[in-house]
């Protein structure tokens, strides 16, 4: 009997083990950092997530993770191409958005954020000079949504390529 019952108390400890193993790699996987995962918006394990909203900068988004490490929340921005040479723009400042959104809410600023490519994860550090670059930004949104007439962007073909307004655009690349 005390066999059977080393046995099964052996067999308890592997299976633990193996369970380990693989939520290790599978958080490898997803490219988050080691941290308790307090936020997911990937439509899988939790469907109705919150969006985080910024009364002052009025600006509300779903960052794909937040993970809280070491008494600091990191933001995860998922993606499901591959990495191009370095990180689109237009990705950088949603993260930083993201970042933006982090701190409000949390009352501290995340050092980093995350985006995570198919086959890579990039840590974007949130610095003074991203922040400016994000208020910016959004600054210079809010003016176009209030003009009359917006000039289109022009300098990347492959959007142009996209554009539902091709056809009537005499401007396209």
């Amino acid at each position: 009997m005390s066999t059977l019952l080393a046995a099964l108390f052996l067999l308890l400890i592997a299976s633990g083990l193996a369970v380990l193993r693989w939520s290790r790699r599978k958080r490898e996987q997803t490219g988050l950092p080691q941290g308790r995962v307090i936020y997911a918006d990937t439509g899988a394990w939790q469907r109705c997530e919150k969006p985080l909203f910024s009364k002052r900068h009025l600006l509300t988004g779903r960052p794909d993770y937040l993970v809280e490490k070491g008494g600091r929340v990191i933001p995860v921005e998922v993606k499901s191409a591959l990495s191009p040479p370095i990180p689109y723009r237009s990705h950088v400042l949603q993260l930083a958005a993201y970042c933006l959104l982090v701190e409000e809410e949390y009352a501290q600023a995340p050092p980093y954020g995350i985006i995570k490519y198919r086959d890579r994860a990039l840590a974007i550090d949130y610095s003074p000079r991203l922040r400016a670059e994000l208020l910016d930004t959004l600054a210079q949104m809010r003016r176009d949504l209030a003009a009359d007439d917006v000039a289109p962007s022009h300098s990347n073909p492959n959007r142009c390529r996209r554009c539902g307004y091709q056809a009537d655009c005499h401007k396209s690349l």
